[in-house]
């Protein structure tokens, strides 16, 4: 069984932004909801899961967010609403 490789994207209530990887979506978002990754998403509570997308390679994911992150905004707003108009949070159900 291939290993799953995902890039993320997190947003604020205010729809600051942070752009990520993982192997384990479901715990980053944990350790983001929580508070226990301190830095950006911390100070500015980014804690909704919007977008993700998979990939079997790290490479693949790694140039992926890199692509991402070099984007202006408004490319990653389009990019979230492509999939998630009303950017609502992918992971509400999650820790129920």
């Amino acid at each position: 069984m291939s290993k799953l490789f995902r890039v993320y994207i997190l947003a604020s209530l205010s729809r600051a932004l942070y752009v990520g990887i993982t192997s384990d979506l479901q715990g980053r978002v944990f350790q983001h909801r929580n508070g226990l990754t301190p830095g950006h998403t911390t100070r500015y509570q980014i804690t909704r899961l919007v977008y993700f997308e998979a990939t079997e390679d790290a490479y693949v994911a790694i140039s992926r967010e890199k692509q991402i992150k070099g984007w202006r905004r408004e490319k990653k707003v389009s990019l979230i609403e492509a999939s998630n108009p009303s950017w609502e949070d992918l992971a509400a159900d999650w820790y129920r």
